[in-house]
């Protein structure tokens, strides 16, 4: 296990996150649903995320970053890379904060998360076939054009931005037995996880991966980075094959265990939020609930917080994954 009095992400920072970021993304609804916690057989929090301009938690982080950046001095132009949810954040962010920005998005990238980027103001180049190949790619036209490259998990303040969901959990009357939270890059996850280590070490904080994108469980098992050829799964906003070392320095000592779900979990877990909360979840978001429903014997009569980090479909995956079946009789 790690020190953390040397940890990159720090309790002053997540504090002074949240007493900066833009109020639209914070102190989100966090709450117990009975008749999901039911259904999944948990004392069930749900900490809602989807329900501001971005329709993420991606909102967080980036306000934070910009707003430090710009206390700091003239913005440079900045570009970042994005499966479509950090980019929402980040455009929303620059606009606020006066900043130029390119986004560079995989040319499969979630057609509604490209065009929301778009509206909020950021240039948008859209290359290579999946995420890391498009970050690969604006990290090198950055580098020739002199923009200052902004990469979610590697900028601390990004993940303290994030931590402040973590601050606000242990507002809730009750405490925590666990905290189940998606993994993709790690901002989110290692946000939470160093404000929990120190306000409440008691607190289980539990990754998720998809099936089809494990390359930040692997290398936190294995200790060392390791990279997939593809990834193969519906749960874009989490699905990285390249960690940042980074951020799998900062995972070490925030988390307690993590769990791997399949598609049709997620869809599952998706298709539960739609009847029990009336969200709409993406399969990111579902990662969580799905991760509690593939092992009820883990979590059973204990407290457990449930991130649900993010809401944006297409009008056709809405059709598609979260037609529900009316009951028989």
């Amino acid at each position: 296990m790690h020190a953390l009095d040397d940890h990159r992400l720090t309790i002053a920072g997540i504090e002074r996150a949240a007493r900066t970021i833009d109020p639209v993304f914070a102190r989100t609804p966090q709450y117990v649903c009975e008749p999901l916690a039911n259904a999944l057989g948990c004392r069930l929090v749900v900490k809602v995320e989807t329900l501001n301009p971005i329709r993420s938690f991606k909102g967080r982080g980036p306000d934070f970053f910009l707003a430090e950046l710009a206390a700091a001095g003239p913005l440079p132009h900045l570009a970042t890379a994005s499966a479509g949810n950090f980019g929402q954040g980040m455009a929303y962010a620059a606009r606020r904060h006066g900043a130029s920005l390119t986004i560079f998005a995989a040319r499969t990238a979630n057609p509604l998360k490209v065009a929301r980027m778009r509206a909020l103001g950021a240039e948008v180049v859209l290359v290579g076939d999946d995420f890391d190949e498009a970050k690969m790619e604006g990290r090198a036209r950055a580098m020739t054009r002199g923009w200052r490259f902004v990469e979610d998990s590697v900028e601390p303040l990004i993940s303290e931005g994030a931590g402040t969901i973590g601050l606000e959990l242990t507002a809730f009357p009750e405490p925590l037995d666990a905290v189940v939270v998606p993994l993709g890059n790690g901002a989110m996850l290692n946000g939470i996880g160093r404000w929990l280590r120190n306000a409440s070490p008691g607190t289980e904080v539990i990754a998720v991966q998809a099936e089809g994108a494990t390359a930040m469980v692997e290398s936190w098992l294995a200790d060392r980075v390791v990279v997939h050829p593809r990834v193969d799964t519906i749960a874009d906003g989490i699905a990285v094959r390249v960690p940042a070392p980074e951020a799998l320095e900062d995972m070490r000592p925030l988390i307690d265990d993590a769990i791997v779900v399949d598609d049709a979990r997620i869809l599952e877990a998706m298709r539960l939020a739609h009847r029990h909360l009336g969200l709409v979840l993406e399969p990111s978001a579902g990662a969580a609930l799905a991760a509690i429903a593939a092992a009820p014997g883990r979590f059973a009569g204990r407290t457990v917080a449930a991130i649900l980090c993010g809401g944006n479909l297409t009008p056709e995956q809405m059709a598609t994954w979260l037609a529900v079946e009316p009951p028989a009789g």
